[in-house]
């Protein structure tokens, strides 16, 4: 096997690798409001959400992967050894806050990550300003619309039912939250797999297996292969996902009843479902925290943890640059031991 070829499948081996850690460290986003409301136990709710994570390959397109593949570095300046130690720099990061038990973004770990390394082989012009954009401006804003649609569902739900009994209220939207928590899921399969997509794009046409105008398309012939291979690992991922973080997010920001759960979630779907189909790479944490603060809210301020939620706000704060920094220096060290990386 000529070793051009080994390094890409070497690489595309850990994007698949990261795929699945994605999903082991976002199963909290897909599965704590269900979990902790009980309306399904773990290992159902795990099953729930790998099914929908899957799903999502043949409904949302692939507009997020190709802002990742092409629309954020210069793709010119991309070779193997770019893509294999921004995969490592978000890895890294993503294993020490699964560890730490914080619901950091994965997603903004894997483009720090990319732009680390890449900015170590190419110096900062590789940065597509106006992908950047797009992305820096939704990490502010994903988590605001999650919380005001998360608000505003509890509000409208409690206006409508204001007069129906609390056990009828909770019965209706213990059934109702399993399709909160589908829709969910999909909206988590549809983004966050779609990163990985445009991952693996990137190292195909590193690799020169893909063209740029393909790059810009549909992938050629590769274009189901990648989706596919990429739902799959993330719904693995779900599959085997992390129960530090289902602790943190589905009980210690707020305390969430059926009728909280399915407005948190509903809220994160819609945020998620727009984003997707507009090509835009949001954190899927970000926006289920966000939506699970507005609905806590609504009760009483006091409700929500606030010291939980600020130790979140600042992990996803430093998660870009750390991820980038790791992936830096992770490809200066592959330089030095092989120059022409």
């Amino acid at each position: 096997m000529k070793p051009d070829l080994l390094l890409l499948i070497v690489t595309i081996l850990v994007a698949l690798i990261f795929d699945f850690l994605n999903g082991f460290h976002d199963a909290a986003n897909s599965i704590a409001t269900v979990v902790s409301t009980r309306v399904l136990s773990p290992k159902l709710a795990v099953l729930w959400a790998a099914f929908f994570n899957f799903v999502a390959a043949f409904l949302l397109g692939t507009a997020v992967a190709k802002m990742i593949g092409g629309g954020m570095i210069h793709v010119e300046s991309v070779t193997q050894y770019v893509v294999i130690t921004g995969l490592f720099g978000a890895i890294v990061w993503d294993l020490l806050t699964w560890w730490w038990g914080l619901p950091t973004s994965s997603s903004h770990a894997l483009i720090g990550g990319y732009a680390g390394a890449a900015v170590m082989h190419s110096g900062w012009h590789v940065i597509i300003a106006e992908g950047w954009y797009k992305t820096l401006i939704f990490i502010v804003v994903a988590p605001i619309m999650g919380l005001v649609l998360g608000f505003t569902f509890m509000v409208a739900v409690y206006w409508l039912l204001q007069n129906k009994a609390p056990r009828r209220i909770d019965a209706w939207f213990r059934k109702l939250q399993l399709l909160s928590a589908a829709a969910y899921s999909l909206g988590h399969g549809g983004n966050d797999a779609q990163k990985t997509m445009g991952i693996v794009a990137s190292a195909l046409y590193g690799a020169h297996y893909l063209s740029s105008k393909e790059l810009a398309g549909n992938w050629g012939k590769f274009h189901w292969p990648i989706i596919l291979a990429a739902h799959l690992s993330i719904a693995l991922g779900t599959y085997f996902g992390g129960w530090r973080i289902v602790h943190t997010m589905g009980s210690r920001i707020t305390k969430l009843k059926p009728v909280g759960g399915f407005c948190a979630e509903a809220a994160g779907a819609i945020t998620l479902f727009s984003t997707a189909l507009a090509g835009i790479p949001v954190s899927t944490t970000h926006t289920i925290t966000g939506a699970i603060v507005g609905v806590g809210a609504v009760n009483r301020l006091s409700a929500v943890r606030w010291g939980v939620a600020a130790r979140i706000v600042w992990a996803w704060v430093v998660t870009i640059p750390a991820a980038a920094l790791v992936a830096a220096i992770a490809f200066w060290l592959v330089r030095l031991i092989h120059p022409g990386a």
